[in-house]
């Protein structure tokens, strides 16, 4: 099985694409011996692509019907309409006014990450340049393992950082750490985990087959901790007697499960997808399947660096938002592939993200599936996504006795703060009195008006045992 790159074109992201050689070049797959040695593969220079992006997102808000915007296209071509929209509306100088009128207090910083694709709005924003535009000079440093991400936060040796999305909570309860203010300016993912088991273990479909597993999951405070909790309950297993579930750092699951040490794991991508091109697991579900647009990273930052740097604070959240609006256009997601796999990001071979983000792939079962919102970018930080990581905090005995739930989900994930700042930028903030919305996770409806309640309703919990 081979996933081909194809021609970007970010003018028309609907536009069918031409089938482009995998060396990179502009010509079919087929062709390649012949014309390999007329012409080098053409580069992808990722900064210009960027900017491509940023232009294409002006005509689209300028020209929202398709036939208007494609027929206006063709008939000046996109130099000249450039030009000509930037003689009435010279972006490049209002972004630089804009800079100008809010100087920023720290335009050196440095943002920590961990190596997998839940991270792609924050990775791709350094290659493609959408730090750069908003006067940001960033360091992004690759980091081992989250435990460790969270020290660097509390220790200032990272200014901004990749989190779970539970790790801000906890910090700022101080759940497992000291106690500091944390803040969620973005989701960084939604989707894009899954529970892969190794091959061994493909006549074990059924949960109730798992008693005696051992399970990986990268962190306690950790969507994936919180879903396969949850999952193995309502297939009536104690996650805390019935099965053991270890804490491993995301790079070191496939050789865990390669060497026996675990039976599976709740893990964030590109290792799912990983271990099956590996040939060592297969994938059993995906986190969608269980909670469809369920979050899983964050991007944040302490309280204090918000009062100390107001106006840097909200060049970093311009950046991300905007890189999270190009992830989210499936149209992006080979080249953001591209972007994101060398060795400085995530060190991992094309294919494999690509299969992650375009949502085509091989499953280690022998089937090709395709799910295109497999992975997914919306930025929002949903307060209620907030209270029901605290709901299952408290399930599992992480915070003892009552929450008051909306109060700490409004202090931690910073809804007012993208609303303001996705409205600046042009694109569709989520109204204000819609933003405690209810999801459904395995069939069952949560209202986070009624946490309190569903905290308390589950047969299997650290409290009922």
């Amino acid at each position: 099985m081979s996933f081909f790159h194809r021609d970007y074109d970010p003018y028309d992201a609907g536009r069918p694409l031409l089938a482009r050689c995998s060396c990179g070049g502009d010509h079919a797959p087929q062709d390649h011996a012949r014309l390999a040695v007329q012409a080098p593969p053409r580069r992808v220079d990722a900064e210009q692509l960027g900017r491509e992006f940023v232009e294409a997102a002006l005509v689209k808000a300028l020209f929202p019907h398709e036939p208007v915007r494609r027929a206006f296209l063709q008939a000046v071509g996109r130099r000249t309409a450039m030009a000509a929209i930037s003689s009435v509306l010279p972006v490049a100088t209002l972004q630089a006014m804009a800079q100008e009128k809010k100087a920023l207090e720290r335009p050196d910083l440095k943002i920590g990450f961990i190596a997998i694709t839940c991270a792609t709005p924050l990775i791709m924003a350094d290659p493609l340049g959408f730090y750069k535009r908003q006067g940001l000079r960033v360091q992004l440093n690759k980091t081992a393992g989250w435990a460790l991400i969270r020290d660097k936060m509390l220790n200032k040796e990272h200014d901004a950082s990749h989190f779970l999305s539970p790790m801000p909570l906890a910090i700022s309860l101080g759940l497992g750490s000291t106690q500091v203010p944390m803040r969620v300016a973005t989701i960084q993912n939604t989707n894009g985990q899954a529970i892969t088991l190794s091959l061994k273990h493909k006549d074990k479909r059924d949960p109730k087959q798992w008693k005696g597993f051992r399970f990986a999951v990268p962190f306690e405070y950790s969507i994936h901790n919180f879903l396969l909790r949850y999952y193995l309950a309502e297939h009536g297993l104690n996650p805390d007697t019935d099965v053991q579930i270890r804490v491993t750092p995301p790079p070191e699951m496939v050789a865990n499960l390669r060497a026996g040490n675990i039976d599976g794991f709740l893990g964030p991508d590109p290792f799912n997808q990983r271990a099956v091109y590996d040939e060592v697991g297969f994938i059993h579900i995906l986190s969608k399947e269980l909670w469809d647009g369920h979050p899983c990273c964050a991007f944040g930052v302490s309280e204090e660096f918000i009062r100390a740097n107001p106006n840097t604070f909200a060049a970093l959240f311009r950046a991300v938002l905007e890189a999270a609006a190009m992830a989210r256009d499936p149209g992006n997601r080979e080249l953001i592939a591209k972007v994101i796999s060398p060795t400085a990001y995530l060190n991992q071979p094309e294919t494999v993200v690509a299969q992650v983000l375009t949502g085509r792939f091989a499953d280690g079962l022998g089937g090709v599936r395709t799910v295109p919102d497999r992975a997914d970018f919306d930025p929002v930080p949903w307060p209620s996504m907030a209270v029901w990581m605290l709901t299952q905090m408290q399930r599992w005995g992480y915070i003892k006795g009552d929450v008051n739930y909306r109060q700490i989900a409004e202090q931690v994930f910073l809804i007012t703060d993208a609303r303001k700042h996705m409205a600046e930028l042009g694109q569709k903030p989520p109204a204000a009195n819609a933003v405690y919305p209810k999801f459904k996770i395995m069939g069952r409806e949560f209202d986070p008006a009624k946490a309190a309640e569903y905290a308390k309703s589950f047969p299997i919990s650290r409290a009922a045992a």
